[in-house]
């Protein structure tokens, strides 16, 4: 038998955990169609089905069941001896920055893998939008952020690549007989840029009806109806809704979410946390 991949025990254990591919593929920092990958390699070096299909869903088989407490056992010790290496490693702070399109997503999962390979490091978040987390990045005041722009220069992990969608309220009402009421950020932000590219590309007019220069304040007056906008799905939640071929809305390009590392900072810990992290694909 060949060798068991531990990033496949861990995308298993969550799969299982978390009840679907779509919700691990959140908890371990991948897209689904990378999560789908890998179950089928597990299930190829095993020999065994490890899932099968039950209606609109998909539940363990007899061997999945087998395997997942060999599973949670082996993640268990490899993770201890792993944070039992890195704690005489590496241990200092870290600043690391975020836009705030990801507090929700994927700075938890990012967070609970330095917890878990770096015990001894300190962090201190900054949450910010991205070309001001760029901006603070090369001026050496954070030495890691994750952001949503392009920055070929600089050292990069992509991270998790998103759909960017429309978005309303739940209970909005379109009319296409109208200007499309936009929300958006200020005028540096990828998102207008894209929103007002793909309408003019398609010949639907707009207008700004609202703009504020945090997520936070976007997220709210889209939350109350003012509008609509382009962002990624990671803004989403229960009281939103994606609009799309039914609104006539062009379809938006997907956004990169990378893990850029400072050119200019002077802490050896965040160079050596980022050569340490390898492919990380999430």
């Amino acid at each position: 038998m060949q060798s068991l991949d531990i990033d496949q025990l861990r995308t298993f254990v969550a799969v299982v955990e978390r009840e679907s591919f779509a919700a691990a593929a959140a908890e371990v920092l991948r897209t689904q169609s990378a999560v789908t990958q890998q179950m089928r390699r597990l299930e190829s070096v095993l020999g065994k089905r490890l899932f099968q299909r039950v209606g609109r869903g998909k539940q363990l088989t007899q061997d999945g069941v087998r395997l997942l407490d060999y599973a949670r056992r082996l993640l268990a010790l490899h993770d201890e001896t792993c944070a039992a290496m890195a704690s005489t490693a590496v241990s200092g702070e870290l600043r690391l920055g975020a836009p705030h399109d990801i507090t929700d997503s994927i700075l938890p999962n990012l967070l609970a893998h330095f917890s878990r390979s770096f015990p001894g490091l300190r962090i201190a978040i900054h949450v910010g939008r991205s070309p001001h987390l760029l901006q603070a990045l090369r001026q050496g005041d954070i030495d890691m952020t994750v952001a949503g722009l392009d920055a070929p220069e600089l050292r990069q992990i992509t991270l998790r690549t998103s759909p960017v969608v429309w978005m309303c309220a739940a209970r909005y009402r379109h009319d296409p007989a109208q200007p499309l009421p936009l929300i958006v950020a200020a005028e540096s932000s990828q998102f207008r840029r894209i929103a007002v590219e793909h309408l003019d590309r398609a010949g639907i007019p707009w207008r700004i009806t609202y703009t504020s220069p945090t997520v936070v304040g976007v997220r709210a007056a889209v939350r109350a109806g003012l509008g609509v906008t382009a962002r990624s799905v990671e803004m989403l939640g229960s009281d939103l809704r994606v609009m799309g071929e039914a609104e006539a809305l062009p379809r938006l390009p997907d956004v990169n979410f990378r893990l850029y590392l400072s050119p200019v900072s002077a802490n050896s810990v965040a160079q050596r946390v980022f050569d340490s992290l390898g492919d990380l694909s999430l």
